[in-house]
């Protein structure tokens, strides 16, 4: 049940609220906010099976296909085969994204259902979603949620403004993503879409994910690369000249700060340091590294210290919690 991975009962509404540590200092940036009352939980299904998750890779970088062993009906263990992201990782999706991607000011809606319905898809090769419970740090105004529960999960979102058009079936929670309000071990997959980049201690974040997860569950963590084509965002490309002068050259340009401002809402992260922090974590593995809208057969760049930074427009990884 979604309401297990929480701690703290909040009366009628059913969710439990970690407690934070009193004199902890967490980051100060927009992340750090309270927690609204969440909508409700559909009811549980006394019969419903929950799958294990796929075992850990030994090749950071490999493509083998995975699988998952979920309990049958009658108390049979079932080996279920999930598609492995290389499947879609075509040079067709990496075309269409980026056709979309050039609209997404003018067509959000397309865009971003889009992005989270291949997002989720990417995700099912690597974790067995159906009866899970997913947490989505950042995830936005609904499309995440939506094709999180298509999928079968039971999805719990962390975001700082009020979602506006999520799923009757999603939780909404309002809290900081250095300091996530729920349990050690209490998801099955934790998982954090293109918002490294905007938390100054970004790495806290990223351990904040791993120390929810369940012992065998998954991690899932992508950001955009600070040397990247889009690293600077709307202040790209100038961010290579650095990004306060990027900053500032928006801001006189267009009369007023970007909303990716370096320093305060955006922050650089490079390709080197994910990899180094992964590889480093004592309670998890690294599994899989990829770069996300890349087709398969560029996937090797990320072998190449120094040209993996200028040429991944966005970094994803995927580990499994020990």
């Amino acid at each position: 049940m979604a309401r297990d991975a929480l701690d703290e009962d909040l009366g009628p509404a059913s969710l439990r609220v970690g407690r934070v540590a009193p004199g902890e200092e967490y980051d100060t940036s927009p992340w750090q906010c309270a927690v609204r009352t969440p909508m409700p939980e559909p009811p549980a299904d006394p019969h419903e099976e929950k799958p294990n998750r796929p075992s850990a890779s030994d090749d950071h970088f490999s493509t083998a296909s995975r699988g998952a062993d979920t309990l049958g009906t009658e108390g049979t263990v079932q080996h279920v085969r999930l598609a492995d992201p290389a499947d879609r990782a075509t040079l067709r999706r990496s075309v269409r994204l980026f056709g979309l991607f050039l609209r997404e000011q003018s067509e959000p809606d397309a865009f971003y259902s889009h992005f989270a319905a291949d997002s989720v898809a990417m995700l099912g090769g690597r974790a067995a979603l159906d009866g899970a419970t997913v947490l989505d740090v950042g995830g936005g105004p609904g499309y995440f949620a939506r094709s999180f529960t298509a999928a079968g999960a039971r999805y719990i979102g962390v975001e700082v403004d009020e979602p506006t058009d999520a799923p009757a079936a999603a939780f909404a929670v309002r809290g900081s993503g250095t300091a996530l309000p729920f349990r050690t071990d209490g998801v099955d997959v934790a998982y954090c879409s293109n918002v490294l980049e905007h938390v100054r201690d970004g790495w806290r974040l990223a351990d904040e994910l791993v120390r929810v997860t369940r012992p065998g569950g998954t991690v899932f963590l992508s950001f955009t690369p600070w040397f990247g084509p889009w690293g600077g965002h709307e202040t790209a490309p100038w961010h290579y000249l650095g990004g306060r002068r990027a900053a500032d050259r928006y801001a006189r340009r267009h009369g007023h700060r970007p909303k990716n401002d370096y320093g305060t809402t955006l922050f650089g992260y490079r390709v080197a340091e994910a990899l180094a922090w992964a590889r480093r974590q004592p309670d998890a593995d690294l599994v899989l590294a990829f770069p996300r809208y890349h087709p398969r057969w560029a996937w090797w760049v990320l072998r190449v210290p120094g040209l993996r930074e200028v040429v991944t427009w966005n970094l994803a990884l995927v580990l499994r919690k020990r």
